[in-house]
């Protein structure tokens, strides 16, 4: 099997193209339909423990990553409205999520039932879960878009260029909403669960994979402004 580290690799590209080939495909549409599902498959994900790159690391880290690209996206292109409606649908969607989740633990299986124990072992720890993710997530989304916009007004009034710096204000936005990101969501969701050692050693390596994942977003957020490179003027 490929090492963890190769597959990290091609997670990124992976899940960094997808939004910008939905942008494509559907536009805004195709955006919004990717949050709801690198949302819900990140709060499944996470729950896998790996080593990789020297560090202990939990997955659903990439596609974490990935729906701060879309809002990225979503403000550069459509504005901060549409970013905004992004983070209140990936909110919707985790509330969904642990509603139905939950739901299908109160069934009891038949004789002939292989999957429930499976089901159960994974689902039983997703409230917790979903909720650190739910009250992060919207933090952590509202203030990546607040600070994006923030960035994007002090280069516009410095430079008068509408469109320029975009580095700027995705990484800048991106860096430390991310760190909030991985701060708080890992002591709210693992506290407890595992070691003080483990845990401050899966979040530092959540903030490094961030902080790499989100240098390596930009040129996916300039390859989507100039599928659609919309309005800059009317997105402030």
């Amino acid at each position: 099997m490929p090492p963890n580290e190769a597959l990290l690799a091609l997670s990124v590209i992976v899940m960094f193209l997808i939004p910008v080939v939905w942008l494509r495909l559907f536009g805004r549409n195709g955006l919004f339909c990717w949050t709801v599902i690198a949302t819900i498959l990140a709060n499944i994900e996470v729950l896998v423990l790996i080593r990789a790159f020297g560090m202990e690391q939990t997955l659903g880290n990439v596609l974490f990553a990935s729906t701060f690209l879309t809002t990225d996206i979503l403000s550069e292109v459509y504005g901060r409205e549409s970013a905004n409606r992004a983070v209140h649908i990936g909110i919707a969607a985790s509330v969904t999520f642990i509603i139905v989740s939950q739901s299908w633990l109160l069934y009891t299986p038949g004789a002939g039932d292989w999957a429930f124990p499976g089901v159960k072992a994974i689902f039983s720890n997703t409230p917790r879960l979903v909720l650190a993710s739910l009250v992060v997530y919207a933090a952590s989304q509202k203030l990546d878009v607040l600070l994006y916009h923030m960035w994007w007004g002090v280069t516009e009034r410095k430079t008068g260029d509408k469109k320029g710096f975009l580095w700027l204000r995705n990484n800048g936005s991106t860096l430390i909403s991310q760190l909030v990101n991985a701060a708080l969501f890992n002591i709210g969701a693992f506290w407890g669960v595992y070691d003080a050692r483990t845990l401050a050693s899966i979040c530092v390596s959540t903030y490094v994979i961030y902080v790499f994942t989100s240098l390596l977003d930009t040129p996916f957020v300039y390859l989507a402004r100039r599928i659609k490179p919309g309005d800059a003027a009317s997105l402030l």
